[in-house]
Order: structure tokens, then sequence, then C-alpha cells
């Protein structure tokens, strides 16, 4: 499972910093959330992904070596409500972007400036 992963992991990476590099404002914003689902998914294989045991133990308190660590999820929950936050702010700031000057290319838009 962790092995599956870790190459999620990787094209995930791979294609979210190509996409960065493209010239097109909206390559660049799927870019963007495609890093921000890699570094999800690697917190989440760090806690260790375990199936079928709860991250809480019962009334007796045992603990057992094979629980799923529960502060990388909460960790990861909270990323995922700070990257909305932060792909809706870059999706209006690019429509600003491009209303104010009506090009895509960010080329375009600094050659524009001088």
């Amino acid at each position: 499972m962790e092995l599956m992963l870790v190459i999620v992991i990787g094209i995930l990476y791979s294609a979210g910093f190509y996409l960065l590099l493209r010239r097109s404002f909206i390559k660049i914003i799927v870019g963007l959330i495609l890093l921000g689902n890699a570094v999800n998914l690697l917190i989440f294989t760090a806690g260790r992904v375990t199936s079928g045991n709860p991250a809480f133990t019962g009334p007796g308190g045992f603990v057992s070596g094979d629980i799923a660590d529960p502060l990388p999820q909460a960790l990861v929950l909270t990323a995922i409500v700070i990257g909305f936050g932060i792909q809706a702010f870059v999706i209006v700031l690019f429509r600003r972007v491009w209303e104010a000057g009506k090009e895509a290319d960010p080329d375009k838009l600094k050659a524009s400036e001088d």
C-alpha cells in the first residue's frame, strides 16, 4: 500500500512542477492543486497507513504497535482547508490580472509593464 502511495506522490509532484513551469494561468493553478495534494498524501503516508485498526484505544488503554498515528491525519485535514483558501485566492488574483491586462501569458504581462 505504501509503495503505491509513494508512486502516486511522485507522479503528483512531477506533474505539479511541470504544470507550474507552463505559460498559462490555468495550468499554474492546476499545478498548485496537484502539489497541494501531493504534500497531503506525503504527510498522510508518513503517519503509517494501516487498515482495520483505529487510531484511538479502547477503555482498557491497551496500545498495540499497528495503530495509525492521528497527528498526521489532523495535519492533513488542516492542510486541506488551508489549501482551499490559497487556491481560491490564487484564482481570484489571476482573474483580476486577466481582467486588467486581457492576457493569460505571464511573459506578455511582464512585457506590458515596461
